[in-house]
């Protein structure tokens, strides 16, 4: 299975859980776990964050780019077909761009669903419409895999724990 990291996912776990100058354990694992192409950052969410300030955060994404990204580029009309399906069929060019990475995150798990996963901090919140849809909701729509980060860290085995 490939994990596909949504930005929010490394966002709150330097901010919240791991910072990397705190746990720099997680983010060797990360790199790892990249390395042997079990997860992967598409382009389009790297750069999202990179928006960001200049923090440990973005200087460690842009040390890692090359093990960090996802080798592929995502195919249009999977693009075209998340965010058509599984947000809306006639968004405003301001709510497609609100939605930011997420229909392309979705759309590379969506090539392959049954070899990919989605991995995101969002929760389920089923009565929200349009653009303002959550990944969770939209990926259960697509029957595509999406889980939480503490989900991930199970099912690849992360620990600090060095007598392991």
């Amino acid at each position: 299975m490939l994990y596909l990291l949504d930005a929010n996912v490394l966002i709150d776990a330097h901010r919240d859980y791991y910072p990397i100058e705190r746990v720099p354990e997680f983010w060797d694992w990360l790199i790892d776990r990249c390395t042997s192409r079990r997860l992967a950052v598409p382009t389009e969410v790297y750069e999202e964050i990179m928006l960001g300030k200049g923090d440990d955060l973005t200087k460690w994404l842009r040390r890692y780019r090359d093990v960090l990204l996802l080798k592929e580029e995502a195919d249009p009309s999977m693009v075209s077909d998340v965010t058509v399906t599984g947000y809306a069929p006639n968004l405003t060019d301001e709510e497609v761009e609100r939605m930011g990475a997420d229909p392309f995150l979705i759309a590379y798990a969506y090539v392959d669903p049954a070899r990919r996963t989605v991995v995101t901090t969002e929760h389920s919140k089923p009565s929200r419409t349009g653009a303002n849809r959550h990944i969770p909701d939209v990926c259960r729509e697509l029957n595509i895999p999406c889980c939480g980060p503490f989900e991930l860290i199970r099912a690849l085995d992360f620990s600090t724990d060095w007598r392991r």
